[in-house]
């Protein structure tokens, strides 16, 4: 395996010297051993893959060092825009190094939803004409190959790409945590009032990560089945949308938005459609730990924002915040009359039950029971 200072110090001494990106598993090493190290203009966790990539086309453009863009395959679709038509040698030529984690690797066991973009992640990297190798777990093969990939870099000013496998990376555990002690509710326990509070004839749209996982299994404790429920295991950050589209073509029953604060930042102007497009039964509940926590806990903005006033400016109908189980179970019965599109930001802690399962059910199988139940 490699070590995230050698690699991190391999790449500085060649004026790599900025860092950008959405935090990714089996990146996570890495990504802490950044965030712990590096003054905060060096590294920035963005809010999506491809705003990464116009940041890293900034620096470059301002300092001529090549930057460097982290991401799990699944962000590439954020990324092809810019890469193709911002940073390709076709447009402005600029070269930036990817470090893409590589989940869904054909013969390696994953989640469902990594499958398709694990399968496709190489041949899309060649389409792209983006030159690329998988990045070796043997130290002095791996700086030769980053040597070989700078002086690409530097000669055509392409971009270059290295696919890593999982456990590439020696463990390195984040060390500059912040705490925030006024935060007391865990997020396991503010979705079970939510489920306890909601009608009876409401679905849910959950978003990626822990937030699918731990209503899956609140569901299951519950003795409940799950088909009022549909578990958004990947598209990160377009849960809200999916709420939408159900909630206007069923105008008479509620829909609620189980959404993360990264993913609610990772696609912030689907606030602004929800918006305009006024579902008088949607209401957007937003879990705001101010992490990545499915990914190596590193930090968003979100707990540094002010949700519930963007939502106002976006023209949701109500806004509301909670950070006790008091203050959400009031919330959670006076947002039934509310004037609606509705936000309740539910401010919780990081963290999850080590021993917190997945679903067990297919991402089919989930799809299919809710349109069942949508369609009684």
């Amino acid at each position: 395996m490699l070590s995230p200072k050698t690699f991190i110090d391999y790449l500085q001494a060649h004026n790599l010297d900025f860092y950008t990106g959405v935090p990714d598993s089996l990146l996570k090493n890495l990504c802490a051993y950044i965030t712990d190290t590096l003054p905060h203009h060096r590294h920035i966790i963005a809010a999506n893959e491809g705003a990464a990539v116009g940041l890293a086309a900034g620096h470059y453009i301002a300092t001529r060092h090549i930057p460097t863009v982290y991401m799990q395959n699944s962000g590439i679709g954020n990324a092809v825009n810019p890469l193709m038509s911002l940073t390709d040698e076709d447009v402005y030529n600029i070269p930036v190094l990817l470090l893409i984690g590589w989940r869904g690797e054909p013969g390696v066991h994953d989640e469902p939803q990594h499958k398709k973009q694990g399968k496709v992640t190489i041949p899309l990297l060649d389409a792209m004409q983006i030159r690329n190798a998988i990045l070796s777990t043997d130290e002095a093969e791996a700086l030769k190959q980053v040597e070989e990939a700078i002086a690409y870099m530097k000669e055509t000013q392409r971009a270059f790409a290295f696919v890593v496998h999982k456990g590439t990376f020696d463990d390195y555990k984040l060390q500059n945590v912040i705490i925030r002690s006024e935060l007391h509710l865990q997020r396991e326990e503010a979705i079970r009032h939510i489920v306890e509070h909601i009608e009876p004839q409401a679905a849910i749209v959950s978003t990626t990560g822990m937030i699918s996982r731990e209503l899956f299994e609140i569901r299951e404790a519950r003795h409940e089945q799950h088909q009022r429920d549909f578990l958004t295991v990947g598209s990160m950050g377009h849960a809200s949308q999916i709420a939408l589209g159900i909630a206007l073509e069923q105008p008479q029953r509620p829909i609620y938005c189980l959404d993360g604060d990264g993913a609610t930042i990772m696609h912030m102007g689907s606030l602004s459609i929800v918006g305009q497009m006024q579902p008088a039964n949607y209401t957007h509940i937003v879990l705001n730990n101010g992490a990545h926590d499915s990914v190596g806990g590193q930090p968003t903005m979100g707990l540094d924002i002010d949700l519930p006033a963007i939502a106002t400016a976006a023209n949701y109908k109500s806004t509301f915040t909670a950070s006790s189980v008091e203050e959400l179970d009031a919330i959670l019965q006076s947002v039934v009359n509310a004037p609606k599109p509705a936000l309740i930001e539910v401010k919780v802690k990081k963290g999850a039950r080590k021993d917190l399962g997945r679903p067990t059910t297919t991402p089919i199988q989930n799809k299919e029971a809710l349109m069942t139940f949508l369609n009684q």
